[in-house]
């Protein structure tokens, strides 16, 4: 499997990344029937994967986040940070317009952005860019140090890149959105380039199964 990141100057690029593959791969194995006829969803399917449980995390208001908080609602988690060119507010603008295209069940999906850049992504910054987009997207923040741990967990790549001040920086990183049932499964990965109007469809497959 090839795992797509945000390299430098904002350019969408591809990265193996061998554990990833294990995990897909580990679940087509166990599926009965070929995996051809077992495809459901336009993304790609990670039902049963043994990464992205759960996490523990503050939002923008400062209060305390996981994953159960969501129970009932599709949720649709994408990492980034608040200082990203491109990639990152074309996600978020991309599901807003999911958002409003569902109407009434726009409801039941939320929307989490985990900012990679806790140095500058305070609450406070996260309060004031992440709803922006859509008034109940929620930004959620941790320290650096839960923050690796958090990454590891979901096979988030990302790498700062030093720029000519401290504070001045980049970050490459991987580019998927983590879209979880309304039990909180973690069901698919979702790549930029996937066109919007199948993003929408298996989201509405995700609402359906509740």
């Amino acid at each position: 499997m090839i795992m797509t990141f945000m390299g430098r100057g904002g350019a969408v690029r591809t990265l193996s990344i061998l554990g990833l593959t294990l995990v897909v791969l580990g679940v087509i194995a166990g599926c009965g029937e070929p995996a051809a006829s077992q495809q459901r969803f336009n993304s790609t399917e990670v039902t049963g994967t043994e990464f992205g449980k759960d996490f523990h995390l503050t939002d923008q208001n400062w209060r305390p986040r996981q994953l159960s908080d969501y129970r009932g609602q599709v949720v649709a988690v994408f990492f980034g940070y608040t200082h990203c060119p491109d990639v990152c507010p074309t996600a978020l603008s991309e599901l807003a317009a999911i958002t409003q295209r569902l109407s009434e069940d726009g409801k039941q999906l939320q929307v989490l952005f985990i900012t990679l850049d806790p140095q500058r992504d305070t609450p406070e910054v996260l309060r004031s860019y992440v709803p922006a987009f859509s008034p109940n997207f929620l930004g959620l923040y941790a320290d650096a140090d839960v923050m690796k741990q958090l990454t590891s967990d979901f096979k988030v790549f990302y790498e700062k890149i030093p720029g000519k001040t401290s504070t001045n920086y980049t970050i490459d990183h991987s580019v998927y959105i983590y879209a979880f049932d309304t039990q909180g499964g973690l069901r698919l990965l979702m790549p930029p380039t996937e066109p919007l109007e199948q993003k929408l469809e298996d989201i509405r497959a995700l609402m359906a199964e509740a």
